[in-house]
């Protein structure tokens, strides 16, 4: 209760930002929603069973939950900045938008975001929390969308890459023209200061530009390729387990 608290008076005093961030999820989940009816009309089948309804929602309550343990566990990687730090919370996300399709994995990934907050606040006025939802959905819907258009692992294989490719892309424009100006605001900082704290793990980085390059870049590349290969690894098997077969 404590945590909602700081939790409501950080989102009265910041409540442009939200309203923002709401717009923007509208999107995104609009966006996984007309993915699945895509998906529905290709493959001649219902975009919902309601015999399945209460299966799936265990399947998102389940994964959800072991996501937010996974977000818990993050680690630094030491050629970036401090405040870019990895972890494998997207794994049951994918996990769960590749069994149920892309509006599922839209609701786990914002469960995570949402108990974690819950769980243990926020340090940038929400701005880290909506980053991490906004990119983590830019890698599932696209992944999503083209394995179910033909399921089969090398469809999996295409949509993961298209995937983390589409998520580099999106990270590096919300970093640049939302995200680390924002962060500057946050914490009351010059820009330039964030940008120096790269140009201390890599002197190659001298401004904005090279900043997304050499640092936002590599860091969604890596991240999308520990989660794409540990996906298509153990996916077969998880799924069965998932649907009960």
């Amino acid at each position: 209760m404590e945590n909602l608290s700081k939790l409501m008076d950080i989102a009265r005093s910041n409540v442009g930002f939200l309203l923002l961030c709401v717009g923007i999820i509208a999107i995104v989940i609009l966006s996984a929603y007309a993915a699945e009816v895509v998906i529905a009309k290709k493959r001649g089948v219902p975009r919902k069973n309601s015999k399945l309804k209460v299966k799936r929602l265990t399947i998102i309550a389940m994964l959800s939950a072991i996501s937010v343990v996974l977000m818990l566990f993050d680690i630094p990687l030491g050629f970036l900045p401090a405040f870019y730090k990895i972890d494998l919370s997207e794994l049951p996300v994918i996990i769960g938008a590749f069994t149920l399709g892309p509006v599922a994995g839209v609701v786990i990934e914002f469960i995570k975001i949402f108990l974690n907050l819950l769980l243990t606040g926020t340090q940038t006025m929400f701005v880290g929390e909506f980053a991490n939802f906004l990119i983590g959905c830019s890698f599932i819907i696209p992944a999503s969308f083209i394995y179910y258009m033909k399921k089969g692992k090398k469809s999996a294989i295409i949509g993961l890459t298209v995937g983390t490719l589409v998520m580099i892309v999106v990270g590096c424009v919300l970093n640049a023209f939302v995200l680390l100006p924002k962060y500057a605001e946050v914490f009351q900082m010059p820009l330039d200061a964030l940008i120096s704290m790269g140009s201390e793990k890599n002197a190659a980085i001298t401004g904005m530009f090279t900043f997304v390059v050499l640092a936002v870049a590599p860091f969604n590349l890596i991240k999308g390729t520990a989660v794409s290969v540990i996906t298509v690894a153990i996916y077969k098997k998880i799924s069965h387990i998932l649907k009960g077969e």
